[in-house]
């Protein structure tokens, strides 16, 4: 795993003046990577986030502002992050640390590199990665234990849960950016008291705050990437909203799992902040209650459980269309800590890639919904409505189950410890049509 370095440097400063604002989520020491295009140009190009700008990574490679090699020089220059995500963490630390000194307060290149800086108002983020293969895990204890509960009381927790990391292969074509639109989908519905089931638009459609990990370096087929190396070949987290249409989950999902259920979007966060840059915000795996089985050896790792977790502060917003017709602010439903997640990143990619499985890289891991201990920590509708029984109130007065149409559904996630320069992730942003 990373180590701290000069990048993570407290006292650093960027000569991008917002940069250095308290709570900015891009500060100098953040760095992370995402793709923009501008005015009616539908090429995109490579960028990092600093303060309200971007940084054109293409342009700065044409101009040979980096000192890099040749093969990081054609991947800054490339319209997604695979080739930069494929040559490994030697050299995504190497293009990193010569961002940050391009882009300090005492970088020796400094117009220059501000002739590489666009405002974020003036640019459109596009999708930073090409998705080969999507797959989701189901991680936080609390979220499969409050959901059992809900649908087995008398066994909420399934005997493997504690064993193996559970996930299911969802749709990489189905995946959009922070600010698509989310069509309520269709799905067959079947009411407990009916015969037979029906066509029609989801009534129980939900959102998942969770947290998405992308593979960097991969695998060969039919061999297995070790627990010790796992760390390794994750590259970077985004935030990730694993939209879910509940009524049509609960009727398909037995015996073979989600499908349509999950398939019709998938949100995820423009930018991608890197392992490296998370390293001041690592922190040990979630502490197993007495009892618990231990991981078997494939899944165990001393320094993984010492510092394979990370403290990254997550919160859910809602504000309904008569909400921003007011001028109301959206309204934080949940807030939850990614620090929770029963198995670690390391774990899932290990367990991924255990039978042989190859991932790729821009493969997309997400986390499952990370549910914390408390009922405010509760991580979507499911658990904080109780399926239904429960509604929660907004500030304009109404009530909500499951998702409205014209609903805004809003994720954020920031890292803040003391002795560090918090970070933030941005955030994932998703509002509900009708269904066709």
């Amino acid at each position: 795993m990373n180590e701290r370095n000069e990048t993570h440097d407290i006292e650093a400063r960027s000569f991008v003046e917002s940069a250095n604002a308290d709570e900015c989520d891009f500060p100098l020491q953040n760095l992370p990577y995402g793709a923009f295009s501008r005015g009616n140009d539908s090429d995109s190009s490579l960028c990092v986030a600093i303060g309200d700008q971007v940084f054109d990574l293409r342009e700065a490679a044409c101009r040979k502002l980096l000192d890099i090699d040749e093969d990081i020089s054609e991947a800054c220059q490339d319209d997604c992050l695979n080739s930069l995500m494929g040559l490994g963490p030697e050299r995504w630390s190497r293009l990193r640390g010569e961002l940050f000194h391009l882009l300090h307060t005492n970088s020796t290149r400094r117009q220059e590199a501000a002739d590489c800086l666009h405002s974020q108002s003036e640019v459109t983020l596009t999708m930073p990665v090409c998705i080969g293969d999507y797959t989701d895990f189901y991680t936080s204890v609390h979220h499969a234990t409050n959901v059992g509960a809900l649908f087995r009381p008398e066994n909420p927790l399934l005997p493997n849960y504690k064993w193996v990391p559970i996930a299911y292969n969802g749709r990489a074509s189905s995946i959009v950016l922070s600010g698509a639109a989310i069509r309520r989908p269709n799905g067959q519905l079947k009411a407990p008291d009916s015969a037979a089931p029906r066509l029609a638009p989801s009534q129980r459609l939900d959102y998942e705050l969770e947290i998405g990990a992308f593979v960097g370096v991969g695998n060969e087929l039919g061999s297995a990437i070790p627990i010790t190396e796992a760390g390794d070949h994750i590259f970077g987290l985004c935030l990730l909203n694993d939209w879910s249409a509940r009524d049509v989950q609960v009727w398909e999902y037995q015996p073979l799992g989600p499908f349509l259920a999950k398939s019709f979007a998938t949100t995820i966060s423009p930018w991608i902040v890197t392992t490296e840059a998370l390293v001041p915000f690592r922190c040990p795996a979630a502490t197993r209650p007495d009892g618990d089985p231990h991981p078997l050896p494939y899944l165990d790792n001393p320094d993984d459980a010492l510092r394979g977790g990370f403290g990254i502060h997550l919160e859910a917003y809602l504000c309904s269309a008569k909400m921003r017709e007011a001028g109301c602010p959206p309204h934080c439903i949940a807030r939850s800590n990614l620090r929770d997640m029963y198995w670690t990143f390391s774990q899932m990619l290990a367990h991924h890639s255990s039978n042989g499985c190859n991932l790729r890289p821009g493969d997309l891991l997400g986390s499952g919904t990370i549910s914390g201990p408390t009922a405010a920590a509760r991580a979507c509708l499911l658990e904080l409505t109780r399926g239904g029984a429960e509604p929660i109130t907004l500030p304009d007065g109404s009530q909500r189950t499951f998702l409205q149409d014209g609903d805004e559904v809003t994720l954020r996630a920031y890292c803040r410890r003391e002795g560090t320069v918090s970070i933030g992730l941005g955030s994932a942003t998703g509002v509900i049509l009708p269904a066709r």
